[in-house]
């Protein structure tokens, strides 16, 4: 069973790569256009996370967003910008597919901002050092 999974994983960048040749010749676009297009868009998604991440992980500690939420959403546009640096029609197919799935978008049934629920109480109180 290892080796199985093991060709599978060893041959799906060459299956890819023949899918990809085969759609640049049925298209008539240069196969080194597809890979280098591909190549610059995923180094861009990867690009903008990174500042977008950031964005999300403070707005996370100050309870404005969940963290689960910002990190899923992170990892998904990683996974899809990693995707799209593979070279490969197939993998640019999967990459966008992840970016084009409506996850973590707010609903009306989506919890609220930690903030919302808060309330500050102030304890009043008389004070005695007692030595």
């Amino acid at each position: 069973m290892r080796f199985l999974t093991l060709a599978i994983v060893m041959l799906f960048p060459l299956l890819d790569l023949v899918v990809t040749a085969r759609f640049a010749r049925w298209s008539g676009v240069p196969m080194w256009m597809w890979l280098t297009v591909s190549a610059i868009a995923g180094l861009y998604v990867l690009t903008h996370e990174r500042a977008q991440f950031r964005t999300r992980t403070l707005a996370a500690f100050r309870g404005d967003q969940s963290l689960m939420r910002g990190l899923l959403d992170s990892g998904r546009r990683v996974l899809a910008g990693m995707l799209l640096v593979v070279p490969g029609i197939l993998t640019d197919v999967v990459a966008l597919v992840l970016l084009a799935l409506p996850i973590n978008q707010r609903g009306e049934f989506d919890p609220q901002p930690v903030t919302a629920g808060r309330v500050r109480r102030t304890l009043e109180g008389n004070y005695r050092r007692l030595d």
